[in-house]
């Protein structure tokens, strides 16, 4: 049995494996968006949908630092924000209503990343949006969304216009507010957003260097939206190639997220 199998067995009574499972990525997801400095105190959410015919749904108690969520401290909910585990904690509403919004209409969202980085927000506050300035840009701007501002989300009836604008994309700038990344699993929706944000990244220092870019002939952006448009390549990748060695990071740094 290999060290991440032996993680996932060590379930807590009354909890099915699935949901453990679950749990321990999505404790590990809060812990490497701290540990690359994607934070923003208290607020900002990652959600995960607990395996099973049931439509609930794991989320942070609000009040506690991404880096010390754990597998056991998150918080299970259903789609009108019930709380359906014991917890001192609350879950903060406005994370909530973005949330579940896209939980309610997208089967394949079983985790969705919401963040409020400088270098993505920056780029979600210019008219121009992203751009496919470069590699990392084209593996994203292809699948990329937008969603105007409408107040801090409150307002459960933003949701319908949320579910409209995000469609079939699994990326979305929500305008003058931050980055959205939806994934199969937890693993493919973090690499989204690593790769969401570091392409904004980018931009803003291409942008810092002056007015132009050197263009990207739009054959070739053609050519990579059609090599990246493979959902299932898509997730195969990101569950076991690259989200069991950042499993491994986190196991170096503080493995407490497994409690």
């Amino acid at each position: 049995m290999s060290p991440a199998e032996a993680r996932l067995k060590e379930v807590p009574s009354g909890m099915t494996e699935a949901e453990w499972g679950q749990r321990v990525n999505l404790a590990a997801c809060y812990r490497l968006i701290a540990h690359y400095g994607w934070d923003d105190l208290v607020d900002t959410h990652i959600s995960a949908r607990v395996p099973g015919p049931e439509h609930h749904f794991l989320i942070n108690p609000y009040g506690l630092m991404f880096d010390e969520i754990t597998a056991s401290s998150l918080v299970k909910v259903d789609l009108d924000g019930n709380l359906l585990s014991k917890t001192p904690y609350h879950i903060n509403p406005a994370g909530f209503t973005i949330h579940s919004a896209i939980h309610e209409a997208r089967e394949d969202a079983g985790c969705v990343i919401h963040l409020h980085t400088p270098d993505g927000t920056a780029v979600a506050s210019c008219a121009e949006g992203l751009l496919p300035l470069n590699q990392t840009a084209q593996l994203v701007t292809y699948d990329l969304a937008y969603h105007d501002y409408e107040g801090i989300a409150l307002d459960h009836d933003e949701r319908p216009r949320l579910q409209r604008d995000l469609g079939n994309k699994n990326h979305m700038l929500l305008r003058n507010h931050g980055t959205l990344t939806v994934g199969r699993s937890v693993a493919s929706a973090f690499e989204r957003m690593f790769h969401l944000e570091r392409a904004c990244t980018m931009q803003v220092r291409t942008r810092m260097l002056g007015p132009s870019a050197y263009p990207v002939d739009a054959d070739v952006i053609d050519k990579n939206t059609k090599l990246l448009d493979n959902p299932e390549r898509q997730e195969l990748r990101s569950t076991t190639l690259v989200w069991p060695p950042l499993l491994r990071k986190l196991d170096r740094l503080d493995p407490s997220y497994k409690n």
